[in-house]
């Protein structure tokens, strides 16, 4: 068994596609609309979807709003400079929630930033 993607609602695809793709650097991996469901998948990620897992944005065509609930918590992305990425984050237009710094009660460097729905992407320090 291997982790295949993890799927989020989103109700603005092209601002979701823009955050995870031109903030983060994403890549689009596919994308098709389902005219009868009335519904779009898109897959995006750093990798092809056979040897990595990715995100699946699928936007509901009549939904305007979602409740994000309180069970859910982030999807996490590794990466070798929190501060730099933040920066990076900044520049792109993006907003970072939790400024780069150690994480509570430990020495691993984290951040948070916020994707147009206010799903919260962490940025942990990946020295691997």
């Amino acid at each position: 068994m291997r982790m295949m993607h993890t799927m989020l609602r989103v109700t603005d695809l092209e601002a979701s596609l823009s955050f995870y793709c031109e903030v983060l650097g994403m890549t689009i991996l596919r994308r098709a609309d389902f005219e009868s469901g009335r519904f779009t998948l898109a897959f995006v990620g750093y990798g092809e979807e056979g040897s990595n897992t990715v995100l699946e944005l699928t936007h509901n065509w009549d939904t305007t709003d979602y409740e994000l609930g309180d069970a859910y918590g982030h999807i996490a992305l590794g990466v070798a400079d929190v501060y730099k990425a933040c920066d990076e984050v900044r520049a792109r237009g993006g907003n970072v929630v939790r400024d780069a710094g150690p994480m509570k009660g430990g020495t691993r460097v984290i951040a948070f930033v916020e994707d147009p729905d206010g799903y919260k992407v962490e940025l942990v320090e990946d020295h691997t």
